[in-house]
C-alpha cells in the first residue's frame, strides 16, 4: 500500500491521479476530509482507504506491515498565518511522528518542504544540506518547514528512502478550494473573466521593470512526475529542489493566461501593499541539478504549455485532474 497525506489537497490529489494512471489502486488517503469543496478533488480517484489525519498513527501502528512507501504531502500552507502554534502541530511536530514511524518500521518517505524555506534568497536556490541552517525565511510556514528539514538532517536513524521536496511556485487543477493561496494563474484566469484584465504589482525596485519580478513557475504534473520517478528509484536520500530550473516574469505568466483564454491582453500595475513589501521576493529559481544527476530526464512544461493545458483542460470545463 502507498500513503498519501494531504490527499484532499492540491499536490496530494494530482499525486493520487498520478498513481491511479501508474496503476496503482492500493491507495490510503489521509487527510482532514471535513472540507466538501475540498473533497472533490478525490471524488473520482480510485482508493483503499480513507484515514482521518487525527487517527493517521494509530491506523499506521496497526498496518505498517502492508506499507510500502509514504507520501507526506499535507501540511499548514497559508502563509499569512501567524499563529505559529498551529505550525508547530500541524506542519513541525507532525512531521516528526511521521518521521519517527517511517524510521521504526523501516517505510521509505517523500515529504513536502518549500522554497519559501530560502527566504529573500540571500543565500541563492541550491538544495545544499550546508546552507539548511542559514536560512531565513520569511514567515512561521517557512519557518516551520526549515525547521523540519535542520531537523531530519541532524536525525542519527532515517528511513531507508527519504526526499524533502522544496516546492517552487506550483500551479495546477485542483486548486478551486485554496482560495488566497491558489496560484497566480488561478486567479489571473478569475480576474480575466471577472473584469477582462488583470492587476500585476508595480515594481517597487530599480533592478525590475514593472511585471518583470521573477519566479520558478511549476506545473503540478511535472511535480507529481518528479515524486513518482523518486518513489520508484529510490537511489539517494536528501533534500531536493522542485521548480523548473527558469524562472518567467509575472507579465509572462499574465500574457500566457490571456492566450489561454483567447482573450486579448489588457494588464493593470497596482502597488505592492505596504505590509508585504519589504518582504516581496524578486526572484526566485530552483537549481535543479541535484535531482537531474540522479538520472531524471523528463522535460518540464513550460509556462506557456502548462497555462494552456490547465485552462483549456481544466478550468475552462472546471475539471479536476
Amino acid at each position: 500500500m502507498i500513503i498519501v497525506t494531504g490527499a484532499a489537497g492540491f499536490i496530494g490529489s494530482s499525486l493520487v491521479s498520478k498513481l491511479n494512471n501508474e496503476g496503482f489502486k492500493d491507495i490510503v488517503v489521509v487527510d482532514d476530509f471535513t472540507n466538501p469543496k475540498k473533497n472533490k478533488n478525490i471524488t473520482n480517484k480510485v482508493v483503499k482507504e480513507k484515514v482521518d489525519r487525527n487517527l493517521f498513527f494509530d491506523w499506521l501502528d496497526n498496518n505498517f506491515r502492508d506499507l510500502d512507501f509514504i507520501f507526506h504531502i499535507g501540511a499548514r500552507t497559508d502563509t499569512t498565518e501567524f499563529d505559529t502554534a498551529v505550525f508547530d502541530r500541524l506542519n513541525l511536530n507532525y512531521s516528526k511522528t511521521m518521521w519517527k514511524a517511517c524510521t521504526k518500521y523501516e517505510i521509505p518517505l517523500i515529504y513536502a518542504s518549500s522554497a519559501a524555506t530560502y527566504g529573500m534568497g540571500e543565500f541563492g536556490y541550491d538544495d545544499n544540506h550546508e546552507i539548511v541552517e542559514k536560512l531565513k525565511p520569511l514567515n512561521p510556514y517557512g519557518e516551520s518547514k526549515n525547521d523540519f528539514d535542520k531537523w531530519i538532517l541532524k536525525q542519527k536513524f532515517q528511513p531507508p528512502f527519504w526526499a524533502g521536496m522544496k516546492f517552487f511556485n506550483v500551479y495546477g487543477p485542483n486548486e478551486f478550494h485554496k482560495a488566497r493561496m491558489a496560484s497566480v494563474i488561478f486567479h489571473s484566469f478569475n480576474q480575466i473573466n471577472a473584469t477582462q484584465k488583470v492587476k500585476l504589482f508595480r515594481s517597487h525596485n530599480p533592478d525590475f521593470e514593472d511585471g518583470k519580478q521573477l519566479r520558478d513557475f511549476v506545473y503540478v504534473k511535472d511535480v507529481v512526475d518528479v515524486l513518482y520517478f523518486l518513489m520508484t528509484q529510490q537511489k539517494h536520500s536528501g533534500i531536493y529542489n522542485l521548480g523548473t530550473g527558469k524562472a518567467r516574469t509575472f507579465l509572462d505568466l499574465a500574457r500566457a493566461t490571456f492566450s489561454a483564454m483567447r482573450k486579448p491582453e489588457n494588464i493593470e500595475f497596482i502597488d505592492t501593499p505596504i505590509d508585504i513589501r519589504d518582504k516581496y521576493q524578486y526572484f526566485t529559481e530552483a537549481n535543479m541539478k541535484k535531482l537531474f544527476s540522479q538520472g531524471y530526464t523528463k522535460t518540464f512544461h513550460s509556462l506557456e504549455e502548462g497555462i494552456e493545458e490547465y485552462v483549456q483542460v481544466y478550468l475552462l470545463p472546471k475539471k479536476y485532474y
